[in-house]
């Protein structure tokens, strides 16, 4: 698999996007990993980013959308963001990419109001909509486990009911180890995604709540992880998350110290590329 950054990890920079692009390409990352909404992007912008990972040599992989508006109880709301959706689709394939990461967020109302049947079928109907769409312009749904009380997908077990009820190959799943861990999720359970995971996401945290932070910083075991996903034959990346550093001057050593932890992993497990 290669190696990949998720290129939010710079915002803290307060530096241009073609900064972060060029210093991912300079610590080694393989692929990045593009977080940005299409509906915010001027043409310079969006020319910008492809223009310089062409130049440098670092495809895109995979980018990050979160549309909780597809679960939605009006429909004015789905349509909007079915739309939305289809213009971060529509951007992959401009950008070359393989998958739109995909986070449907919560049951609204602690699932009292709204029967959560319904929430889980109109997800279910809408994310179809989206395969199709997807699959047309070649490209992938990867979606992400939430590890969250309320999240429609906060385990493997609904991960798999997801996909399945969905019913189009297009849709897939998105691992994200730090998720995994604080779902209390064990490495045996990604058997259960064999031929359903295209795209990895790995950060430590402290066991207890989303962090986010590079490998080493928290109680993650992430060598059991690995070799299950290594057992997956993923054909992808796996794309290094990082939350905010506590020390926003030191956000290039802070993606650094990610870069060789997990490229040490990565190599014991002879999962990189």
């Amino acid at each position: 698999m290669k190696l990949g950054l998720i290129n939010s990890a710079w915002a803290q920079t307060g530096k241009d996007t073609a900064y972060g692009i060029q210093k991912t390409k300079e610590i080694g990352f393989d692929t990045i990993d593009i977080f940005a909404d299409p509906l915010d992007l001027n043409d310079q912008e969006r020319h910008l980013i492809k223009r310089e990972c062409d130049r440098l040599n670092l495809p895109i992989m995979s980018i990050a959308c979160v549309a909780v508006g597809l679960i939605d109880f009006n429909p004015s709301v789905q349509r909007f963001h079915l739309q939305r959706c289809r213009a971060y689709l529509d951007l992959a394939r401009e950008y070359e990419a393989r998958n739109v990461l995909l986070v449907l967020g919560e049951y609204i109302w602690e699932r009292q109001v709204i029967h959560p049947s319904d929430q889980w079928q109109t997800g279910v109907r809408n994310v179809r909509e989206l395969g199709k769409y997807a699959a047309d312009r070649g490209l992938q749904i990867a979606l992400e486990l939430e590890p969250f009380k309320l999240s429609l997908i906060n385990n493997v077990a609904t991960m798999v009911r997801f996909i399945e009820d969905v019913g189009h190959p297009a849709v897939r799943a998105n691992i994200d180890i730090s998720h995994l861990v604080l779902s209390r999720t064990p490495p045996e359970e990604l058997r259960k995604l064999k031929g359903m995971a295209v795209h990895v996401h790995l950060s430590d945290c402290d066991g207890k709540v989303h962090g986010d932070l590079p490998p080493g910083r928290g109680v993650v075991d992430f060598v059991p992880y690995l070799r299950e996903i290594k057992a997956l034959g993923i054909d992808g990346a796996i794309s290094i998350e990082l939350e905010y550093s506590p020390e926003p001057d030191q956000i290039v050593q802070w993606v650094q110290e990610a870069y060789e932890a997990v490229n040490r992993l990565l190599q014991q497990a002879q999962l990189r590329d």
